[in-house]
């Protein structure tokens, strides 16, 4: 049978806040029988955007994560509800306001942190993908019809026809090692889990300072001098390549760095090339490498 999904691509989130807004909108002062109580005005976010920043000034990438109850197939808040909390057939995980009053351990059991305590309702409450609005013949929840850029999608599919999509579109479940089988899954997921190093290339020509656009950024794993001379010539090939723009800015996306060293090695026609090693232990802005002239 179809089942409700959440896709996110975390490239188009902008932070706008609309998913949240509308969240409230729809469930602060509104009691929802059966699905779910009023959700307080302050304190919860059924649906967080977390933030990072990668780099440095001035070369700086934000990258935002909306992160809502995941709507698990294996969701421990069931396990520990102990009937209260109950799994659809539609694939939506409900807590019911009635039978888990007074259970404040509930919020505990979610690796996501996505269950909040209602202090003063005295029950713990969470994204209810809209259930009430869904079984009403919505096709959308409140936060992805607010969503101005498509960054939240609902689809409702088998799974067989979810894993194909997911196959075919590269999405991915936020945190796998939970084990949880969530149905909220992400596109460019690895804008979040993964690390940018950047920089900028400067060159000296009669004197001046100019930026160097088209030079070419190498990225290896250790460093590829010593590689070649230790190999009798067979050097190692780079982690990633990058061209510099028209303002000699570089940028190395979706690196999954491993323990040890790193080294660049920048090369433009008609300049000496630089190769040196750098110390990165996470994103970085590694700041502006000058190039020399070839003297003829």
């Amino acid at each position: 049978m179809a089942r409700w999904h959440l896709v996110i691509d975390v490239e188009r989130c902008e932070d706008c806040n609309n998913c949240f807004l509308a969240c409230k909108d729809e469930h602060v002062d509104n009691e929802w029988p059966g699905y779910a109580a009023s959700q307080p005005r302050h304190g919860q976010r059924w649906i967080d955007i977390l933030r990072k920043e990668r780099g440095r000034y001035p070369l700086v990438d934000a990258v935002y994560l909306p992160v809502p109850c995941m709507h698990c197939d294996d969701a421990p808040c069931v396990a520990a509800g102990g009937g209260a909390v109950r799994k659809r057939e539609d694939g939506i995980v409900l807590i019911d306001p009635v039978r888990t009053q007074g259970m404040s351990e509930l919020p505990a059991s979610c690796p996501y942190g996505a269950i909040f305590w209602n202090e003063e309702a005295g029950l713990p409450q969470k994204c209810t993908l809209c259930a009430h609005l869904l079984d009403q013949g919505w096709r959308d929840t409140r936060c992805t019809q607010a969503c101005p850029t498509g960054a939240l999608r609902l689809v409702e599919a088998s799974d067989m026809q979810m894993q194909a999509t997911a196959a075919g579109q590269g999405l991915e479940a936020l945190n796998p090692e939970y084990a949880t089988r969530p149905r909220v899954l992400y596109k460019n997921l690895s804008r979040w889990d993964s690390h940018l190093v950047c920089g900028s290339v400067s060159l000296e020509r009669d004197g001046l300072v100019e930026c160097a656009a088209g030079a070419t950024v190498e990225l290896y794993a250790g460093d590829p001098v010593a590689a070649e001379s230790a190999t009798g010539g067979s050097a190692s090939a780079p982690l990633s390549t990058a061209i510099t723009d028209a303002f000699g800015d570089f940028r190395i996306d979706g690196l999954v760095l491993e323990p040890g060293g790193y080294s660049f090695s920048i090369a433009l026609e008609g300049y000496a090339p630089v190769s040196y090693e750098v110390d990165i232990a996470g994103s970085c802005n590694v700041g502006t490498i000058r190039l020399q002239e070839v003297s003829l």
